[in-house]
């Protein structure tokens, strides 16, 4: 997966794109990559930016008005020709609240990833889970063989992260998540001590993953 660092990274639109969007009154999304999607927003929609530009007051005084009030303060922008460049960080929390339904994982807050939003990888999590394999294990498997980005803010000093992942090929991350979890419950069966019998709920999830016992 391809780590998208709003701190690092710019967004870059076409002004004329832009420009349109915010005259058409629709509301619409700027992606990561910096295209502009109108509603009804696509499943796989990763947004830096989602809703509608107000028109100008009947009373105002003024025909236009600048680029970046239009999308607001917690934005960093500078306009270059026909280009407009964003940097999107200050507006993060806005960001999670659009893409949270659409990630797959949600890693923003202090208490990690534990859950995933397709229901297949979180019956693998949730029987993973038995064998003591925390999502995190799971996740990392993906961003380092999974085709996705994981949309995040990532300083060094002082540390901070908080992201949101977005596996592109779901099937892929099943198997991979699957695959990883068996080998692992299995490897824990014939080495792991705590493991040496198991429970009604242990039994299950080995049979989940294949394991005959």
């Amino acid at each position: 997966m391809k780590k998208f660092n709003l701190f690092k990274e710019i967004v870059v639109i076409a002004k004329d794109d832009f420009l349109r969007a915010a005259n058409s009154g629709k509301r619409f999304a700027i992606t990561y990559k910096g295209g502009i999607e109108y509603e009804p927003f696509a499943p796989e929609l990763i947004s830096i930016y989602e809703g509608s530009i107000p028109p100008l007051s009947p009373l105002s005084t003024t025909t236009s008005r600048p680029i970046p009030s239009m999308l607001g303060d917690a934005y960093r922008i500078v306009e270059d020709d026909e280009r407009i460049l964003i940097k999107a960080a200050g507006a993060w929390q806005s960001i999670i609240g659009w893409n949270r339904l659409r990630a797959l994982y949600d890693d923003t807050t202090g208490d990690g990833i534990d859950r995933f939003s397709d229901k297949e990888l979180e019956t693998i999590g949730w029987h993973a889970t038995e064998f003591n394999i925390s999502y995190r294990e799971i996740v990392e498997q993906f961003e380092e063989k999974c085709e996705g980005v994981l949309l995040c803010i990532e300083q060094e000093e002082p540390y901070q992260f908080s992201g949101m992942g977005f596996v592109f090929d779901i099937d892929s991350a099943r198997n991979i998540g699957f695959e990883y979890c068996a080998a692992t419950v299995k490897d824990k069966l014939e080495n792991d001590e705590d493991f040496a019998t198991l429970s009604d709920d242990e039994e299950e999830a080995a049979l989940y993953f294949k394991i005959p016992l």
